[in-house]
């Protein structure tokens, strides 16, 4: 039989748990909508890079509606070059419409007049992100790159 001291550890363990669930869960902060203009400075990975505005620090970046595969995984580090061939040392805009649990922006970038993570999505570089309810806003352009066997699904793994 349980003491009221293993049900209670039982009770705030079960607690905590549930807790970090719903933070891992939580959607991004909403900010409202604000445009950054900058200089991509580095690319950690298909959908996460650095932009330099002309004043101020740094500004850490997720490509919004879009999905890639992290370093580690297969077609990760094409994904990787892929938005750096694009992007690095580019006069870009970001129009950031939220903060993640990580403090990235998460936002649509543009370079000139591409879509980044339309052009990332369409090339196979990534996928379109999902919700339990649909495929993503960029479903269309993933089902074609599919069809195409463009980047990661010329390829089983990714």
């Amino acid at each position: 039989m349980k003491t009221v001291a293993q049900a209670l550890r039982v009770a705030v363990v079960m607690g905590l748990v549930a807790a970090a669930a719903a933070q891992a869960a939580a959607p991004a902060k909403s900010t409202g909508s604000r445009t950054v203009q900058g200089i991509v400075t580095q690319v950690t990975d298909g959908d996460t890079l650095w932009l330099k505005p002309a004043e101020g620090k740094p500004v850490e970046v997720r490509l919004r509606d879009i999905d890639a595969p992290e370093i580690c995984q297969p077609w990760g580090d094409e994904s990787r070059k892929a938005l750096a061939e694009l992007a690095l040392n580019k006069v870009a805009s970001l129009q950031v419409q939220a903060y993640d649990k990580y403090g990235r922006a998460v936002g649509t970038l543009m370079i000139e007049d591409t879509h980044v993570s339309r052009f990332m999505v369409e090339n196979g570089h990534a996928w379109s992100t999902r919700s339990r309810y649909d495929q993503g806003p960029l479903v269309k352009q993933e089902k074609m790159a599919r069809a195409l066997t463009r980047g990661l699904h010329s390829q089983g793994g990714a």
